[in-house]
């Protein structure tokens, strides 16, 4: 109630000084036009008039929205509504006033001088405007007056004092770099005084974005740093490439002041650079390839108003999968996880973020057949997410029967209830340590991945069966990522399993859009995999993640290489023996194309797997994954214990 008032109340008193400014821009231009001596006619007409003008502008200018407007936040979209209401109004004037003096005396504006109006037009643009941003002044450099401060503030007003606040320099002179000091200017809140911008274009130099000079280019900030006495960095460049990044991040860090990034517009939901968005520099906005966008409204087109189930839903990889499912609107999703606490936090976020969507989460085992079989007779998915797996390579050497249960027998029931609920498409999130395997995590894998493509070939299997194939993702549980970080706050040191080994990195956005796309392109059968440019070694990311926090490798932080783990091999590869690559209509995606299989032998062999996992007999799980799978070659460190001698043993 109190905020109606309020807003009631602002709005009769920007409506009353307008009648004002009116009836003042009127009298100023009879005033302009009579070289300030009104002859006594003309006084008579303009009281005569004055009600009309007033009440058809006020009608006017509230039809054009200039009474709903937040006046703190006066720009050039409100200056143009009040030059189109001003010209509107007069030409409204005008006609009303031709029309009555014709039908009085058959003679146009006998008792008004012409160019009264077009004066009148002039002054009204400009004292309401001026107004409007004398409100925007008031709030942006008096709001003390309320509290009695305006002594402090006109004076650091009129001194550009800034008491308490960082000085910041923007590195970018563009787009971003002007809605940042917009925003850090109007916030009070943040504690930052922008002190100018770095930019490498010659033609922006010398220049000054609202008073606020660019200072030079990039080779030359630690100059502008020593000069200006500045105290910390904000890269403003969304757009840069990989390689630009690099450059500016290497720059940043030699003037050791610290430093943080806006994130690219893809990042943020609605598109719109904000402060609270400013991060500090990740690892991501250093990858060696851009980072790749696929086809959002071909996706959307195919989620919108379907049924969509994820497993491992409460997953680093499962979760993100949920958030970009969400924002294709959905009919419903499934969130199907069987560990309590991410799944109750997955939930809180969807239902808060995206309220229009049905979500409903399912606490269960991809093992249980009777919860599998409720839950899809229950909400009858059209499209099934399947990412639910154990992925950590040691923990599943030490322990192979798990890795048999849950990444092969666990996918074997969730593709059984699939096509038996007649599912349209299913999508099964793989990964490259399936290619060539050298651990159980892989060859787990790479025998669900020859479950999925087995099943293009039943007869009266209506559901489209597709595979995702990608290397390591930023962020995921499991990454090294999480690793280095903590034992970069702990001090160190930074523990690097060899000094060759490489592997292919994206991001989660990268391989949830991969998962989606496949699900709008895949007929059926494919592996799909995404071009993840060259793989990176894990020994040159551990050093740049310690020059990125602050520290030299190798002199407040050791790297220590403490040799392979169970399973791990030096390279990381994304296509096997008897797969072809064939072109997309995305560039930057391709299908493996594979051999058909015998889903009658494989089953067969699976149910020997079976059979050794409920054992616990890992030496016999490896051998049945040799006859298998040709390409698996299982690996042995001499210095770690064999997996047999496990508890169970």
């Amino acid at each position: 109630m109190k905020n109606k008032l309020f807003l009631y109340r602002n709005l009769v008193v920007v409506m009353v000084v307008d009648v004002l400014i009116f009836s003042v821009a009127l009298y100023s231009a009879h005033l302009v036009r009579f070289d300030f001596n009104i002859p006594r006619y003309f006084q008579s007409s303009f009281w005569r008039i004055l009600p009309v003008v007033i009440f058809l502008k006020i009608i006017l200018f509230y039809w054009f929205d200039l009474y709903r407007g937040m006046w703190r936040y006066t720009g050039l979209a409100d200056l143009f509504n009040i030059i189109k209401a001003a010209s509107l109004s007069s030409l409204t004037i005008i006609v009303v006033i031709l029309y009555s003096t014709r039908l009085k005396d058959g003679i146009g504006f006998q008792s008004f001088s012409r160019s009264v109006f077009i004066i009148d037009w002039c002054f009204t643009i400009f004292l309401v405007s001026i107004f409007r941003l004398a409100v925007r002044l008031y709030y942006d450099y008096f709001e003390d007056l309320q509290s009695g401060r305006l002594s402090l503030g006109v004076f650091n007003l009129l001194l550009k004092k800034e008491t308490g606040r960082k000085k910041l320099l923007i590195i970018g002179a563009g787009n971003c770099g002007e809605k940042i000091f917009r925003e850090i200017k109007n916030n009070a809140s943040l504690r930052y005084h922008v002190v100018g911008f770095i930019d490498d274009n010659p033609s922006k130099r010398g220049l000054k974005i609202h008073g606020i000079p660019v200072l030079g280019y990039l080779n030359e900030i630690e100059s502008v740093i020593k000069r200006l006495k500045i105290q910390e960095l904000l890269i403003a460049v969304p757009s840069a490439s990989s390689a630009d990044m690099r450059k500016i991040v290497e720059k940043c860090k030699k003037t050791g002041l610290a430093f943080k990034t806006i994130p690219g517009y893809g990042e943020l939901i609605d598109g719109r650079v904000s402060i609270n968005s400013i991060r500090d520099v990740a690892y991501r906005d250093l990858m060696r390839r851009e980072t790749i966008h696929l086809e959002e409204d071909r996706i959307g087109a195919y989620l919108k108003n379907r049924r969509i189930l994820v497993t491992g839903a409460g997953g680093s990889i499962g979760s993100e999968l949920c958030r970009q499912i969400s924002r294709f609107e959905p009919e419903s999703i499934v969130l199907f996880e069987r560990a309590e606490s991410p799944l109750y936090e997955i939930e809180l976020e969807l239902k808060r973020l995206y309220p229009e969507i049905a979500c409903y989460p399912v606490l269960g085992d991809i093992l249980d057949d009777d919860l599998l079989r409720h839950t899809f007779k229950q909400f009858r998915p059209q499209a099934v997410f399947h990412a639910a797996a154990y992925k950590h390579v040691p923990m599943l050497e030490m322990q192979p029967w798990r890795a048999v249960e849950n990444n092969i027998i666990g996918t074997s029931k969730v593709i059984a209830v699939a096509g038996e609920f007649m599912v349209e498409r299913f999508v099964f999130v793989s990964t490259d340590k399936a290619v060539r395997p050298t651990n159980i995590m892989g060859t787990s894998k790479r025998v669900a991945e020859l479950i999925v493509h087995c099943q293009k070939n039943q007869l009266n299997v209506t559901t489209k069966y597709m595979i995702v194939r990608f290397g390591n993702v930023f962020g995921s549980v499991g990454s090294v990522i999480p690793l280095f970080r903590k034992q970069i706050a702990q001090g160190g040191p930074v523990t690097v399993t060899h000094p060759e080994v490489t592997r292919y990195f994206m991001t989660i956005p990268e391989a949830c859009q991969l998962i989606l796309q496949a699900g709008v392109m895949g007929s059926g059968g494919e592996i799909f995999l995404l071009d993840m440019g060259t793989a990176i070694k894990i020994d040159d990311m551990a050093r740049d993640l310690i020059r990125l926090s602050g520290f030299e490798p190798g002199v407040d932080i050791d790297i220590q290489y403490i040799g392979l783990r169970p399973g791990e091999k030096l390279y990381e590869e994304l296509i096997t023996d008897g797969e072809g690559i064939l072109p997309t209509q995305h560039k930057k995606i391709m299908i493996l194309s594979s051999e058909s299989c015998n889903l009658e032998a494989l089953s067969e062999q699976i149910g020997a797997l079976s059979t050794l996992a409920k054992k616990y007999d890992a030496e016999g799980i490896r051998s049945q994954f040799v006859k298998m799978i040709p390409e698996y070659h299982p690996t042995a460190n001499e210095d770690d214990q064999p997996p047999n001698t496990f508890l169970f043993k």
